[in-house]
């Protein structure tokens, strides 16, 4: 008597997470024609604090049809404004970067995480090519022809590819066997909304302090949200103000550029840290977002690095699937991993950086950082470099981005 073969896995990809870039991923692979599977309970329809979608990044959110429905609800950035609010011996001068001279409306824009989360909800739930199982994950486990995903139900879901869309402590990563390096930073962001006297006009604006950034991004109408990079101890002591207080000692950090603040929102701390797996991909299992690489609110990279995630392993995806391969294969993940390694290194290396040299009391990083932004103030080609590689970084960009090189 021979023994029947085991039934090949249902699903093609089961995507565990579902914050934005693992309901991005899940709607992507799901339109690129893989038969895909969400995992995961329920989205954050609370989160207050928002995201700038750079033009990559809505490029990406366009193809999977929900950019439409999230412009109105957004702000442009138009402008980026650097301002040295150090008060060290060398001080950068202001710069402000212009998204025209790009020929852009706006560098990208500034949404509300639920208003993001809603969205895509509502497109994953109307995508007839995903089947979406609001259940929690117990455990995951990998073989050589397949992926398991054991629920707390006690139910099981099978694929070929398990895709790790599920935050800093992923237990997709964990189960592939992927360590990480991880860091801190001696500070704390406070986050939060406001209302202001005076129209932002598009215009993203970050003082660099000694203790890390101050960043005002526009929202609809005279608002803002905010990131306040401070030590600790004063993100302790700012929590104890009354929210008339807390409005007015911002709006003094802000040398009252939009006038006077009013709090718009709750207020949240996080503790600043930073993370990198040592790959993206392996044992039948792709690494997206926060499961792969975590650092500060620096530059609006986060996210937008994780949907340069997302755009790569579907093209990817769609590829090995056009070709007839076995999209967890061992080749398969060579190719994802190949794609986003040097895109993940540089720009980790790069916020991680920029935020140290706030931190540094030397001359030398001072006196370095303030020549660099002088020289892209200056200097025109420069200066339209940096803002091309704000954007998108050039090393590693998705096919689905490449109109935005030129």
């Amino acid at each position: 008597m021979t023994l029947a073969a085991a039934p090949l896995p249902v699903h093609d990809a089961a995507v565990i997470g579902a914050g934005p870039s693992g309901l991005t991923a899940a709607i992507l692979l799901a339109r690129r024609g893989l038969k895909t599977v969400l995992i995961a309970p329920a989205i954050n329809a609370t989160d207050g604090r928002t995201t700038a979608l750079l033009q990559a990044s809505v490029a990406l959110l366009d193809e999977i049809g929900v950019w439409p429905a999230l412009a109105p609800k957004a702000a442009a950035l138009a402008h980026m404004r650097l301002i040295d609010d150090t008060g060290r011996l060398i001080r950068a001068p202001e710069i402000t970067f212009d998204a025209s001279e790009l020929k852009l409306e706006a560098f990208g824009y500034n949404v509300l995480n639920r208003e993001l989360n809603v969205v895509l909800e509502q497109a994953a739930l109307a995508e007839p090519g995903l089947t979406w199982v609001k259940e929690r994950v117990q455990a995951v486990e990998p073989a050589e022809d397949r992926v398991t995903i054991r629920l707390e139900t006690g139910d099981t879901v099978t694929a070929r590819l398990a895709v790790g869309a599920d935050g800093r402590q992923s237990r997709v990563r964990a189960a592939a066997g992927i360590e990480v390096r991880q860091w801190s930073y001696p500070q704390h962001a406070l986050v939060l909304n406001l209302e202001h006297d005076r129209p932002h006009q598009s215009i993203s604006t970050e003082f660099h302090t000694p203790t890390g950034p101050f960043t005002l991004v526009p929202l609809p109408g005279r608002m803002s949200s905010l990131v306040c990079v401070v030590s600790p101890e004063t993100a302790q002591h700012l929590l104890s103000y009354t929210d008339e207080a807390l409005a007015l000692e911002l709006e003094r950090r802000a040398h009252s550029i939009l006038g006077r603040f009013r709090l718009a929102s709750s207020r949240q701390v996080f503790p600043l840290s930073g993370m990198i797996a040592h790959q993206v991909a392996a044992r039948r299992c792709a690494l997206v977002g926060e499961a792969a690489h975590v650092f500060p609110p620096i530059g609006a990279q986060g996210l937008n690095l994780g949907l340069r995630d997302v755009a790569d392993l579907g093209s990817i995806l769609q590829a090995a699937l056009a070709r007839g391969d076995d999209i967890g294969s061992p080749q398969t993940l060579a190719r994802y991993e190949a794609a986003r390694k040097v895109d993940i290194s540089t720009r980790t290396t790069a916020v991680d950086l920029l935020n140290r040299s706030l931190l540094s009391d030397l001359l030398p990083v001072q006196a370095a950082r303030s020549l660099g932004l002088y020289a892209a103030g200056r200097i025109g080609p420069l200066r339209r470099l940096l803002m091309r590689e704000g954007i998108t970084p050039m090393a590693g960009r998705p096919k689905i981005f490449a109109g935005l090189a030129r």
